[in-house]
């Protein structure tokens, strides 16, 4: 079962707005067992439409559009759908005493423009939007469903999960797709694929299929069975208990987990503390840390030290070494970790240091050299590591790397 979505809108064509509706609406359709096979942004212009409806019916099963459904007169995707389905217009008493709910309760008047809302083809089965004025129309032609919705992302949202997805379930009776995604850090995708490969030949045996999804830094390996059944979920939770085996150094948790929450949690669960002194990443870090709800109960506070002058007074790193070695050093970073780990009376603590770029490298020191040093309970350790040459992307690789080492710390303690 395939689908494509439609998203209408100069808005997004010009950058004005990101489209989420279509990574949201994907990952729900996905989960119910039916594979997207395009995405498009278009004009709200009659003939794009019109064009996108009939390349998209040649290529899907469900063709879901958002987009173009406002009281305006420059929303033309009702009136086009219309013209597409042959369709006459009705005056639906439904969507309008849905219009009037709305309005009622703020003291506004239901305007000439609003109440042309009410009326819809009369060949769709209309759907009421609970968030909204605009209902969601869904037709059918030639075997194909066409469903059109709102493009205001809560309202598309309520719709979807309400009405459309229990709609599609049930007509074509879908299996669900169960997922489990293996999320790393630390390996390059070729690397974690050499260390891997026997492993994921094996998932062919159990149809299971797997998918490398690399980002800053790490790298995502999502495991898919079709079906849906306990069984498999079965298999593919084994099979990723024998990948953790295989690369137990570079596994940091599983699907929607963040570097910061598994940090939390392991925090939490030890009733630990972690404070961060931060140079490069300019506090970065503790922003990641403080993200999570919660995290007053593990993360005590930073000292964003960018300044050389900071180092040597707030964290008590020595001038000697600064003026011998640089601040860019495993010397002055494992001093920071140190400092702020005793200033701060913490368990644990963070520190980096490093030339972000673009300026400031030298022939020893290159732009994107990076420094990160753990302080725990019992030892500090800290690692160099040369990134790239741009400037933001060498703080987010610093910050992830950084929260990791920690994780390792954390858990190595426990041992």
């Amino acid at each position: 079962m395939k689908a494509e979505i439609i998203t209408i809108g100069d808005e997004i064509l010009i950058g004005q707005i990101v489209d989420t509706n279509s990574a949201w609406l994907a990952e729900r359709l996905n989960a119910i067992g039916v594979r997207v096979a395009q995405i498009s942004s278009i004009q709200d212009d009659r003939g794009h439409i019109i064009d996108a409806l009939n390349e998209a019916k040649e290529r899907a099963d469900i063709i879901l559009i958002t987009g173009g459904l406002g009281p305006t007169k420059d929303d033309i995707t009702k009136e086009t759908l219309g013209d597409y389905f042959q369709s006459n217009f009705v005056f639906n008493e439904d969507v309008y005493a849905n219009i009037e709910r709305i309005f009622k309760p703020r003291d506004i008047p239901v305007l000439s423009v609003n109440k042309e809302q009410a009326k819809v083809p009369d060949n769709c089965e209309v759907m009421i939007n609970k968030l909204g004025t605009a209902p969601a129309m869904w037709f059918e032609k030639d075997g194909k469903v066409f469903v059109s919705m709102p493009g205001i992302p809560f309202e598309m949202k309520g719709l979807i999960l309400d009405s459309i997805i229990p709609k599609i379930k049930d007509k074509y009776n879908t299996q669900a797709i169960f997922h489990k995604t293996v999320l790393t850090q630390g390996i390059g995708e070729a690397k974690l694929a050499e260390k891997i490969e026997v492993w994921r030949k094996s998932l062919t045996l159990y149809d299971i299929k797997l998918a490398f999804l690399p980002s800053l830094n790490s790298v995502r390996l999502r495991l898919s069975s079709y079906g849906g059944a306990r069984s498999e979920q079965k298999v593919v939770e084994d099979k990723v208990a024998e990948l953790k085996e295989l690369i137990p150094d570079f596994v940091f948790g599983y699907d929607n987990q963040t570097l910061e929450e598994v940090v939390g949690k392991e925090l939490n669960k030890k009733k630990q503390t972690v404070s961060t002194a931060e140079s490069c990443t300019g506090g970065n870090i503790a922003g990641r840390l403080t993200k999570i709800s919660g995290s007053s109960d593990y993360f005590i506070g930073s000292v964003v030290s960018y300044s050389d002058e900071v180092k040597k007074v707030m964290l008590d790193v020595s001038a000697d070494d600064i003026e011998k070695h640089g601040a860019v050093s495993r010397e002055v970073v494992e001093q920071m970790a140190i400092g702020v780990k005793n200033k701060l009376k913490t368990d644990y603590s963070v520190a980096t240091s490093g030339i972000a770029g673009p300026k400031g490298g030298t022939d020893k020191k290159p732009v994107g050299t990076m420094w990160v040093a753990v302080a725990s309970p019992t030892e500090v350790v800290s690692k160099m590591f040369r990134f790239g040459d741009e400037r933001s992307r060498n703080v987010e690789r610093t910050v992830i790397t950084a929260l990791n080492l920690l994780r390792k710390q954390i858990i190595k303690e426990e041992l």
